[in-house]
């Protein structure tokens, strides 16, 4: 491969790395400044901040069983050690990007372009609906980030980065390395052993392709 090869490849894998940040930066403002907005706009209303308050007793915590910082981020259950929550969401955020990359491959059957989204939609319910007990089923860094500045602003205070061990790193880190783990399972089990869309799998498969032309 030349050298112009080689700087062309890198810059285009620059560019996509600083969209992925930038898009990931704006969806955590977004959750940010939207969560702050809709606070503000019912913080009167009775069936928003009065029920909040009458559950908590009053007391925006993180811990113990009126605790109602969870509506908004993501927190590990009592029973979740830091090392299995990090692994908790490496294996789901794996499954998720396992499932995603098999939706558009098409030497294996692909989904339809037009129900790719709402297959997508049943996929990360599937897997908050089955894992979400353990650590709330982030999956996203954007997801658990936003809201959980959101709660640091809104009245709970530093608690919700300093609690369990400082465990909100936990859905920052692990997402990212499960989504890049998930990519390689599916390249070394399916991808790399799907046949060149170019060429006949076998002989036989030329010679029935033959016979039905004939």
């Amino acid at each position: 491969m030349s050298k112009a090869r080689i700087k062309v490849y890198l810059w285009s894998r620059l560019t996509l790395f600083v969209v992925i940040f930038v898009l990931v930066s704006a969806v955590i403002l977004c959750l940010f400044v939207v969560l702050n907005l809709l606070f503000c706009l019912l913080h009167d209303s009775v069936s928003v901040s009065d029920a909040i308050m009458d559950f908590s007793g009053g007391d925006l915590t993180v811990y113990g069983p009126n605790e109602t910082a969870s509506i908004f981020a993501t927190y590990p259950s009592e029973y979740m050690t830091l090392g299995r929550s990090f692994l908790d969401q490496v294996v789901g955020t794996g499954m998720l990007m396992l499932c995603i990359l098999c939706l558009g491959e098409k030497r294996n059957t692909p989904a339809p372009a037009e129900l790719i989204p709402p297959i997508v939609a049943v996929i990360v319910l599937g897997i908050s609906m089955s894992m979400s007990g353990n650590c709330g089923a982030a999956i996203n860094p954007a997801r658990d980030l936003g809201p959980r500045l959101f709660t640091l602003t809104a009245g709970w205070g530093t608690e919700v980065f300093t609690c369990y061990d400082y465990w909100f790193w936990v859905p920052l880190v692990a997402p990212p390395i499960g989504g890049v783990m998930g990519t390689f399972m599916y390249l070394i089990f399916i991808e790399w052993h799907l046949p060149d869309p170019d060429q006949p799998d076998n002989d036989s498969a030329l010679s029935i392709s033959e016979t039905i032309k004939t």
